[in-house]
């Protein structure tokens, strides 16, 4: 499993530190890695059709005692309906042995949902619930029609007694109302002991599905908790520590399904078991983009957060570890102001830096101005522009300003221009892109396309210019969904070309060739339209 070059290494040096798996640009010898797995999966046309549907692989470059280097391969979740294949690292617990304990208890609760399936879907149980629900049916019908009986007869009685009634007719108009509510009474009491007869017959049925459920549940939950503490992870320093132990300080508490079953951990595992040195990683996709989610055939990918940060944050300890570089940094203390008035300032924002303070003391447009403004007690970013993303961001003086100009921006009268270069070759001269974006909170901060939870998000585009590789567009955002105009360029949906530079739906480069060039509004106090526009050849 650990695998020779076959390319010539000595030309190349061996990295310092250990690949920050959430952040990175993959090492030479990662690429060299990946490039021979390549070679090894287009052989293998067997698994072309199950690969074609979208994985994640991973590779390790690792070295042995006598410090000679090497490199391991891995794959998240199973293949071809196998955990062990001869090529690849083995899994942390293999749960797909047929023989294992897991498969054992799987079987079992698969032959409980035998059991429910046949139960529901059978002919005694489905004709018991027929003949409820019609009866039921009849019932309310024959109700209603007593009840509108009881009201017709009401109103009859109301009008002959707007009339001269004897004594004896009154009685008999007292009768007739007490016969009816009694009628009334008699049929709702013999049509609920129908009703009643009825669902017992239902009830015998559906008391021994419930309590299959339950027990599948409850066969479930415990299977999922045994399999969690089959899952032992080592680190480094050689400590091992069990997947539940690692998640109960996050704040799920516990781990979520297939946790450590990612290509990553796996790769460190072997490594671990092994006495392999890891130098460096990577991990890319194969195949299409699951649904949802942004991922290009044979790109390259940082490792989920959702379930591998606390992992690997685990798993990573004793190794010297790259700094996190999952944005682009900026230090500069000062802002160019594009234009100000008593009740609003625009600076061009720096690619790198963010709008508004974050967790850490890193620089942001507003700490910048917050000194820059010592007297302005309200100073408040009406929009935000992501940390990568550079170009025009407005700033409001009172909180007067600011409720407007949000609200202008609510209602869409505020037009924003953007400029992007996209990593692919778009067909399209313009268009409009429409698509449901939710947060992927299995991996945060990225957001997925979600039809049923999503909100709307619209794109305007036009293309400027292109080359082989290349598309220069402008954006028109008709919404400001978070990461809009990046899932909206990366995405199969969309126009299927990551912005240049974008870490998380692209590759990285030297910075994210996203920029905000321009924006127009209604001024908040002289009612003017305001239009502040950056230089368009910005790239």
């Amino acid at each position: 499993m650990l695998h020779s070059f076959k390319a010539e290494l000595s030309n190349i040096s061996v990295p310092k530190r250990f690949t920050n798996p959430f952040s990175y640009v993959p090492h030479e010898l990662s690429i060299l890695a990946y490039e021979q797995l390549l070679g090894y999966l287009d052989t293998q046309t067997v698994w072309h059709e199950e690969l074609n549907k979208g994985k994640m692989f991973g590779v390790l470059v690792v070295k042995d005692k006598c410090d000679k280097l090497g490199f391991l391969a891995s794959f998240s979740g199973n293949l071809n309906k196998c955990n062990l294949h001869s090529y690849f690292v083995p899994p942390i617990y293999d749960l797909m042995s047929p023989d294992g304990d897991f498969k054992a208890e799987e079987n079992s609760i698969s032959a409980i949902n035998h059991k429910i399936d046949v139960l529901v879907s059978g002919e005694s149980y489905l004709e018991s619930k027929k003949q409820y629900n019609e009866f039921l049916s009849v019932a309310s019908f024959q109700l209603n029609t007593a009840k509108n009986n009881i009201i017709t007869a009401k109103e009859n009685r109301d009008n002959l007694r707007k009339g001269e009634l004897s004594i004896s007719q009154e009685q008999e108009l007292k009768k007739e109302s007490q016969y009816l509510k009694a009628e009334l009474k008699r049929l709702k009491d013999a049509n609920q002991i129908i009703i009643d007869e009825l669902k017992v017959k239902v009830d015998i049925f559906e008391v021994e599905i419930l309590a299959l459920k339950k027990e599948r549940k409850e066969r479930s939950l415990a299977l999922q908790m045994w399999l969690f503490d089959k899952f032992q992870l080592l680190n480094f320093k050689g400590e091992a520590r069990g997947l539940c132990s690692i998640f109960e300080q996050t704040p799920q508490k516990t781990p979520p399904a297939g946790a450590g079953e990612c290509a990553a951990p796996k790769l460190l595992q072997y490594a671990y078991a092994n006495e392999l040195t890891p130098l460096t990683m990577a991990e890319f996709w194969w195949g299409e983009s699951p649904k949802g989610e942004v991922r290009h055939h044979g790109q390259f990918y940082t490792a989920c957060r959702g379930k591998c940060l606390p992992i690997l944050g685990f798993m990573l300890q004793g190794l010297d570890v790259d700094d996190d570089r999952s944005y682009y940094n900026c230090d500069c203390d000062d802002l160019t102001i594009l234009y100000e008035d008593q009740w609003l300032v625009a600076v061009d924002k720096p690619c790198g830096m963010l709008s508004v303070d974050g967790k850490s003391a890193q620089k942001s447009v507003m700490s910048i101005l917050r000194q820059s403004y010592p007297e302005l007690n309200e100073l408040i970013a009406v929009h935000r522009l992501d940390m990568d993303t550079s170009g025009i961001l407005l700033v409001a003086k009172n909180f007067e300003t600011y409720k407007y100009l949000q609200n202008e921006f609510k209602s869409r009268n505020v037009k924003k221009r953007y400029i992007a270069m996209l990593d692919g070759v778009v067909s399209s001269d313009c268009g409009e892109i429409t698509l449901p974006l939710s947060a992927n909170y299995m991996d945060r901060p990225r957001q997925m396309i979600d039809s049923e939870n999503g909100k709307s998000s619209i794109t305007r585009y036009r293309v400027l210019k292109r080359t082989d590789k290349t598309t220069l567009v402008e954006f028109f955002p008709l919404t400001g969904r978070t990461h809009q105009l990046r899932v909206h360029s990366a995405s199969v949906l969309g126009l299927n070309a990551p912005i240049v530079g974008d870490r998380l739906y692209g590759a990285a480069s030297d910075r994210m060739y996203l920029h905000a060039q321009s924006i127009e509004f209604c001024h908040p106090e002289t009612k003017e339209t305001i239009i502040i526009e950056l230089p368009s050849d910005v790239f």
